[in-house]
């Protein structure tokens, strides 16, 4: 894999020639076609087909995947055209594999809200380990509030992905709450009953485990927290179901901040049998305009963490979007609008703007100037980031990473991802 930065009065075609590969096949890895214009200062992967196989009459993904010993899964993980689907037609040519060896196997997990359409659920799910729908809630009568997630198990199935159970201290009323948390660790009785709840709801609906994540709680909290995520990894464990808890991107022990404070790491860690580390959100919906996951910021979380918990139960989290503040920024005021990957390199080449990278952070970014005068500034992630990322796992020998979420289309990312690491099934 080689990731190319676009400059000025290049095209796929001089691009493609460069390294000797075929121009629409390179546009097909990064979820473009011939016909979609380049932005100067995009990153573009370059992959390097092994074998390629043409289809013939009568084949089918299964058949092929068959005769070249090799998972079905991995068709759809090097041919991300086919979007997960089946459907194939005589002569259409299909990469069996890449050049380059891979860093390593990984598990790989991905947060997904259960509106989320069914080509692209099915176009990602190749490239899973495991399918976090999101999220089940605590009622006010400390019972569970229910989510309709029976279409993403059942097709995460089809693909041979694990489904997870989330539980959140999401409300009826849509609204996170940390008195419920609260209340809940104030009734052993309310604990156990949610547990009994949580079993039989893994049980009959088929999930293969269940990940915590209740924010927001405090220092008082922090003890009673890990009891907590102990009950229930106790109840879930003996029947053979592993429980992970989602933690606060902390660099200490004592970082102050209700977010940090009713995480402890070392006893969260005893408790659970996996963590995932939620490392991103710096840049956010008001906060002044700043990359969503710096590799800096990220690598201190990562240092911090692998002294309080075994790398072989960290997973780390990989955020999919960016996004676009208006300007000027005024603390309080200004609220940024979610981006993808694709939308934003969309309005870079709506706006006739150049694609530029910070190096301390990691990340791509630029400013523009909308049709009413307001100006911009995006930050999004790119294959440059994403490589970046996601050679920390390696570097940490962690057992995996997290992404959140899959709402937003990001072919890029799954190249890339597909290019470092062979993907674990469950």
């Amino acid at each position: 894999m080689v990731i190319h930065v676009v400059r000025r009065g290049e095209t796929p075609f001089s691009i493609a020639s460069i390294y000797g590969v075929n121009a629409t096949r390179m546009m097909l890895d990064n979820g473009y076609t011939l016909t979609t214009p380049l932005v100067t200062g995009q990153s573009l992967v370059i992959l390097f087909p092994d074998i390629i196989h043409t289809v013939l009459e009568g084949e089918t993904v299964s058949s092929i995947a068959t005769f070249y010993g090799i998972s079905k899964n991995q068709i759809f993980r090097n041919n991300y055209e086919l979007g997960g689907f089946s459907n194939l037609y005589p002569g259409q040519q299909l990469v069996i594999s890449y050049s380059g060896e891979k860093l390593r196997s990984i598990y790989v997990s991905a947060y997904s809200y259960t509106f989320i359409s069914d080509y692209l659920l099915r176009a990602t799910l190749p490239y899973l380990s495991y399918l976090i729908p999101f999220t089940y809630g605590i009622s006010q009568m400390l019972g569970l509030v229910n989510l309709n997630d029976i279409r993403l198990i059942n097709t995460a199935f089809e693909y041979g992905v694990a489904s997870i159970m989330h539980l959140s201290t999401l409300t009826e009323q849509d609204v996170f709450s940390t008195q419920r948390a609260s209340d809940l660790f104030a009734s052993p009785s309310s604990e156990q009953a949610i547990a009994n709840a949580i079993l039989k709801n893994i049980q009959t609906k088929g999930y293969q485990g269940l990940d915590i994540d209740f924010e927001y709680l405090g220092a008082l909290e922090a003890e009673n927290y890990a009891q907590f995520v102990s009950t229930i990894s106790q109840s879930l464990n003996v029947e053979g179901y592993p429980v992970w808890v989602a933690l606060a991107p902390k660099t200490s022990d004592d970082q102050p901040g209700l977010l940090y404070e009713g995480h402890d790491y070392a006893m969260l860690a005893d408790a659970a049998n996996y963590v995932f580390l939620m490392t991103y959100e710096w840049g956010y919906k008001y906060s002044s305009p700043q990359a969503v996951a710096p590799i800096n910021s990220i690598r201190r979380v990562l240092d911090y963490a692998v002294t309080r918990i075994p790398t072989n139960k960290i997973y780390f989290g990989i955020p999919t979007y960016g996004y676009d503040w208006p300007l000027p920024f005024v603390q309080g005021q200004t609220a940024a609008t979610s981006v993808s990957s694709e939308q934003a390199i969309n309005i870079a080449r709506e706006y006739g703007v150049e694609i530029k990278y910070d190096t301390a952070s990691q990340t791509p970014w630029f400013n523009y100037t909308d049709e009413t005068g307001v100006a911009h500034e995006v930050w999004f992630e790119d294959p440059r980031s994403i490589n970046a990322k996601l050679l920390l796992a390696d570097e940490y020998n962690f057992i995996g990473v997290g992404y959140w979420d899959l709402l937003r289309p990001f072919p890029q990312n799954w190249a890339v991802l597909n290019s470092l690491y062979d993907i674990n099934s469950v």
